[in-house]
């Protein structure tokens, strides 16, 4: 089967454009991957809101309220170092019919009634003969699509309030619009719309294909007949200050959204500002990768009668380079055009709790249920305004972690914002004041000239449709299917071998295993490790290793699994997703739910065997070891005949695919787990396959929390650890259990670990639902090669440089040699592991026995060759590679070619030559610069014993009021032992200080 179009995540296209070499065009989007920078990791936090007449009434008041309320949202906002530029901000109005048609006239253009046209806004390059090329482009698709071109309009800019710093200047679009009248062909206003969105992205897709590098600076920002979009990477204030047709009376709308964008550790760009065409989101979008990843696998699978063959013109959905609310909207609008509802697009993409919700009616849990097969959720912190330009509304995520706030007022005004106060109103004439709750929608039917309650949209939409039919018809509950007798093992294989060929050591059962099994909890241990990465081991490593859960890092809380239980779920669907635009509940094929991934032998057994109860239900078992005759060389080989394998079982129409590593021996070598189900799971989505087939891993290598995770970010619905089941009923019967921890409850209990420590796992990215998590690749790939990665794990953030498909193969081959060799030391027992504790024949450790009872001896006797002797081991160890910086060196300044900077000058003269500007933006009286110019120069010798107290708790970022508990001083005598400090500094305050630096960091070093 051929490859389908390139999306985001395709390893061809999408990581072949990311790593070209930047070039002029390149200022008009964000900039090319490049060392730790990578667009795919664009998201925002931001300040959002509207205002709404519910009745309809159009007037220019509303457009100039959304820009007050802007204005008022400028502290939800970012600035850079120029202050004079903004990471984006715009306003979603409706189309001021009355102001396009007398504009349009002095053209001699006469505009169709509402409705019949459409606006597109456009940036176009400033190149003259570019954008005239581009609009030749725009009238032949046009014409094509059976549209008519009534004309273009250059929108009046004033960009006096910008930027005019050069390279700031230089990413200014042109901003054009396009008139497009409805074709004879055009039945209604709904397939106008539904060819418009074809026609948009037939113009883009053109256009994106043209450019062979970099980016021409063309991006619709809107092409609607209801709605029209005006934006920029502007300050909140210069929105209204650049765009001159928003300050003409004339120009009047019903309808104001707005939003001021803060971009959290990423780039701006006029592209990525805010609103989009349909949404405006404040949060982050966490599944992102996971989302973008299913979206282009149901390329192959989905079809509608709306479309027709024009849905062969919609791929890809989204682009690269685009930001999480981006492909939100992207992914909202196909479903809008596609048949749905806005309120019910909206349901699907970001659904409340409902697998635990005993509150919630049977409809409205079926209709939650019934779509969860449809579509995974959009996970993450959002609140999100969204509108079509007939419906407005907002909706909050099932956990609520975003502000929203909105009022009614007696004059028919709805003003909804992320604070409340953005407009100021009379407080005699709100009508109603609220807040949006957690998985709660706000809608503003302006046709209706009402608000619609939540439950009013729910449940008329639940009612829809008999959904639980539908279900009882296609969907299967894992529980409720007859017991089936699990199938045994290899006789010929000892429990122990099969241990050491999957890199079981002595801790892993007794650290780690055994407490899941007696507790039902994950074991705690302290934080760090000063164990080698995985690149840098002399051990062999499993391949799990070399993953790194990722974590919100800047606005996201994390979410509480335990207290927040309710909107928490580890239900997972197995088998074939349905068309995704079948509004009738036509799929035949069956699926599986179960209530959590992590599968007994019996259960997996259940699933192997539904097939011989039920009909339209077959499931596959792939074996994915290989002889080991072959070594480690014939892994790749095995490797694709095992993808040419899975999608030979989809195209045969089988429902689940299990990959098993059950035959594992001394005749057979199993490839890693994880690069199994992974290299499927990308294999199928690349073919356009994975929605059609479930992903079950049976497996005995996983036994630990991170493992499973991995094996679920790459892909895998169900997991089945037969021999970590295996290992501990082994533990169980030589008695290493409490006694009132039976066979049973051992399983059970290690099974609720799992779940734990995977809901936890999950918390730190905000994630709430396994659904959402399962193919999101929250992960960094630390020590694998680019190439590896791309390959197998396509889509994966990869840093730094390591092993590839080779080492990966030839350490499995050799733990495998070693399994089934006659090594008397692994004769009867298991490796010792050594990960949490230093062991003779263990991981090595920064941290030996030795160094430490050197350092103690040392500070015991204040032995300065002591100390000496311990820093030398220390320092050999780093460069015996247990760190990265053990690969680096200083280079001097001499080396460098640049004047040595006396120490007598202090940290004055040499942070002069550090350059701080990353630091300068998060600096405060304990940040990174006080610690740095306190550690690096201050003149301790010139200080009084109590000063130089003083001074080392101040290095630690200690506040005053801790230090004078310490000391038992009192605050003020710490305050003014301080200004000693700053004194002997040259300065009288800590934001002096600070300031002092950051002023002779801008200077040219001398």
């Amino acid at each position: 089967m051929a490859d389908l179009t390139p999306s985001l995540t395709d390893v061809t296209a999408c990581e072949a454009r990311a790593d070209r070499k930047p070039t002029t065009a390149q200022t008009f989007g964000l900039p090319h991957k490049q060392g730790l920078y990578d667009p795919r990791n664009e998201h925002d936090a931001c300040g959002v809101g509207f205002v709404a007449h519910m009745k309809g009434q159009k007037s220019h008041q509303i457009v100039r309220d959304g820009l007050f309320m802007l204005e008022n949202l400028t502290h939800r906002g970012a600035v850079g170092a120029d202050p004079l530029m903004g990471d984006g901000a715009g306003l979603l109005v409706q189309i001021p019919d009355r102001f396009f048609r007398e504009e349009m006239a002095e053209q001699g253009v006469t505009l169709p009634a509402a409705g019949d046209y459409a606006v597109g806004f456009i940036f176009m390059p400033q190149d003259e003969a570019l954008c005239e090329h581009l609009k030749g482009i725009i009238a032949e698709v046009v014409a094509d699509e059976g549209q008519t071109l009534l004309g273009f309009r250059d929108v009046p800019v004033d960009n006096s309030s910008l930027s005019k710093a050069p390279e700031i200047a230089a990413t200014e679009p042109r901003h054009v619009q396009v008139f497009i009248g409805r074709g004879d062909g055009v039945e209604d206003q709904s397939d106008f719309k539904r060819q418009l969105f074809v026609l948009r992205k037939v113009i883009s897709n053109r256009v994106y294909n043209e450019i062979d590098d970099g980016d021409d600076g063309f991006y619709f920002v809107s092409l609607s007949t209801q709605t029209v979009v005006y934006k920029g990477m502007f300050l909140a204030y210069q929105v209204g200050a650049y765009y001159k047709d928003l300050s003409d009376p004339r120009f009047e709308s019903a309808v104001a959204l707005v939003h001021q964008r803060f971009s959290t550790n990423t780039f701006p760009s006029w592209k990525l500002a805010h609103p989009y065409r349909m949404v405006a989101h404040n949060g982050e979008i966490n599944t992102l990768r996971g989302n973008v990843n299913w979206m282009a696998a149901r390329q192959a699978s989905v079809s509608s009668p709306l479309f027709g063959d024009d849905i062969s013109k919609l791929w890809p959905i989204s682009y690269e380079g685009q930001s999480d609310t981006a492909c939100f909207d992207n992914a909202l609008e196909f479903l809008i055009r596609g048949g749905y509802s806005m309120a019910h697009a909206v349901m699907m993409l970001i659904p409340e709790a409902w697998a635990g919700n005993a509150l919630m009616t049977e409809d409205r849990k079926a209709f939650y249920e019934y779509h969860a097969a449809l579509m995974e959720p959009w996970d993450g912190p959002a609140a999100v305004a969204f509108t079509d330009g007939v419906q407005i509304g907002a909706t909050l995520d099932r956990n609520g972690l975003r502000p929203a706030r909105y009022i009614v007022t007696d004059d028919e005004r709805v003003i909804m914002a992320s604070e409340a106060g953005v407009l100021p109103v009379d407080e005699s004439s709100i009508v109603k004041k609220w807040r949006l709750q957690p998985g709660k929608m706000l809608l503003i039917d302006m046709e209706e000239g009402r608000i619609i309650s939540d439950a009013e949209v729910k449940s008329g939409l639940a009612a829809k449709h008999p959904y639980r039919e539908w279900l009882e018809r296609t969907q299967l509950i894992l529980e409720d299917l007859k017991p089936v007798e699990p199938r045994a093992l290899r006789k010929d294989v000892s429990l122990l071998d099969r241990q050491q060929a999957f890199g079981y050591s002595q801790e892993d059962t007794k650290i780690l295993m055994a407490p899941m099994a007696t507790t039902g909890q994950e074991a705690i241990g302290s934080m760090g490790t000063d164990t080698p990465i995985s690149a840098m081991s002399q051990k062999s490593k499993l391949l799990y290793t070399y993953f790194k859960q990722n974590f919100a890092q800047v606005t996201n809380p994390p979410i509480d699994p335990i207290r927040e239980e309710l909107v928490m779920s580890l239900v997972s669907f197995i088998g074939p997703r349905p068309n995704i635009l079948d509004h009738k509940g036509a799929a035949k094929k069956k699926r599986l739910e179960v209530r959590q991934p992590i599968l007994t032998n019996g259960d997996l057994e259940k699933i192997r065997s539904i097939g011989h109860t039920e009909d339209r239900f077959d499931t596959k078992t792939l074996d994915f070891t290989y002889s080991s005759d072959k070594g480690s060389d014939g892994m790749k080989a095995a490797l694709d005949r095992l993808c040419d394998r899975a999608e030979e079982a989809v195209t045969g129409g089988y429902n689940i695919i299990i990959l098993s590593d059950r035959q594992i021996g001394p005749d057979r070598i199993a490839i890693p787990a994880l690069l199994a189900t992974a290299a499927v799971h990308h294999h199928l989505i690349r073919k356009g396959l994975r929605t059609s087939v479930g992903l079950v891993v049976e497996s005995g290598e996983p036994r630990e929390i991170h493992h499973f995770a991995c094996l679920a970010g790459y892909g895998a619905e169900a997991i089945n650890p037969y021999l970590a089941f295996d290992t501990l009923l082994d533990m169980h019967a030589r008695g290493e259990f409490p006694p009132e921890v039976d066979q049973y409850e051992v399983v059970s209990r290690y099974i609720k670990a799992i779940g734990k420590g995977i809901l936890k796992v999950m918390s730190k990215m905000g994630i709430s639902t396994y659904q959402s998590y399962c193919g999101a690749q929250i992960f960094d790939a630390i020590g694998l090669s680019s190439e590896f990665v791309k390959t197998y794990f396509t889509g994966t953030a990869t840093t730094i440089e390591g092993v590839g498909l080779a080492e990966v193969a030839s350490e499995t081959a050799e733990r495998h040699r070693l399994a089934f060799s006659n090594d008397p030391v692994l004769a009867t027992s298991l490796e010792v592991g050594g990960e949490y504790a230093y062991r003779m024949r263990g991981e090595e450790h920064a941290w030996t026995p030795d160094a430490v009872a050197t350092l103690q001896h040392a500070v015991r006797g204040n032995a300065q060759d002591r100390y000496r002797e311990f820093a030398d081991m220390v320092n050999e160890s780093t460069l015996r590679m247990n760190a990265i910086r053990g690969l680096f060196e200083i280079r001097t300044a001499e080396a460098a070619g640049r004047k040595p900077v006396p120490l007598d000058e202090g940290a004055l003269g040499a942070h002069k030559v550090f350059a701080l500007g990353s630091l300068q933006a998060r600096a405060s009286p304990q940040g990174p610069l006080w610690l740095m110019h306190l550690r690096a120069a201050l003149p301790i010798d010139k200080l009084s014993p109590r000063e130089q107290e003083v001074a080392r708790h101040l290095s630690e970022g200690k506040t005053f009021k801790r230090i004078a508990q310490q000391l038992g001083l009192s605050p003020s005598t710490v305050a003014n032992h301080s200004a000693s400090i700053y004194r002997k500094l040259g300065v009288y305050r800590r934001e002096e200080l600070i300031s002092q630096v950051r002023t002779d960091a801008t200077r040219k070093p001398a």
